[in-house]
């Protein structure tokens, strides 16, 4: 079997970047926890095939790969900007190039930034409803910070330490979960088929 991933991915579209950074420290610590390779992309690293991209199959190599990588995980960290209210453009139209089957059941965990705490709905208001639609398990605890809670584009607000720490413990969780039922399934016989001869000839 392939080593379980966390694959994260930003709506970011300029470097450096706080959220990218946020992203790749929920990869680190959940890979970490749970002893899995771990990889984090951004719409800068998708390239300019997304933008005329109508369909998965328009997009370049690059693009595709990347695409595959989300899709195959085995527990999602997604993150964005917020720029008026909501998630990045080409974020949303990276996940729009998803099958709506592809991330059912997946362990998502949400994040975002932004320059104020008006935006703090953003993962409840905006993330949450896109990933319901994928009827992904988005984790209970999501995550969004300011530019006050970064330092040299590093997270240093203690209280957002502690509660990306929570929805850490819940990605684990949500993953023992589901090797669980994995295994279970994995187990269970397969039922006989039962005959009957009491109707045959003589």
């Amino acid at each position: 079997m392939p080593n379980p991933t966390v694959v994260g991915f930003s709506g970011n579209f300029t470097r450096p970047s706080k959220t990218r950074g946020f992203v790749e420290q929920a990869v680190r610590d959940i890979a970490a926890r749970n002893n899995l390779s771990a990889s984090t992309f951004d719409i800068e690293d998708v390239g300019p095939s997304l933008g005329s991209a109508k369909w998965a199959r328009d997009l370049d190599l690059q693009a595709r790969d990347i695409l595959d990588r989300v899709v195959d995980a085995d527990v999602l960290v997604v993150g964005s900007p917020t720029y008026k209210g909501s998630y990045t453009g080409l974020f949303k139209h990276f996940f729009d190039l998803l099958d709506p089957a592809s991330l059912r059941g997946k362990p998502v965990l949400l994040l975002a930034t932004g320059g104020g705490e008006r935006h703090a709905l953003i993962v409840e208001h905006q993330l949450r409803p896109l990933f319901g639609f994928f009827e992904a398990l988005a984790l209970p605890t999501a995550v969004y910070a300011t530019d006050k809670d970064f330092a040299d584009g590093v997270l240093v607000s203690e209280a957002i330490r502690k509660r990306l720490a929570q929805a850490v413990d819940e990605a684990g969780y949500a993953l023992s979960r589901r090797d669980a039922g994995r295994r279970i399934a994995a187990g269970k016989p397969k039922h006989p088929v039962w005959r009957c001869d009491c109707l045959r000839s003589p």
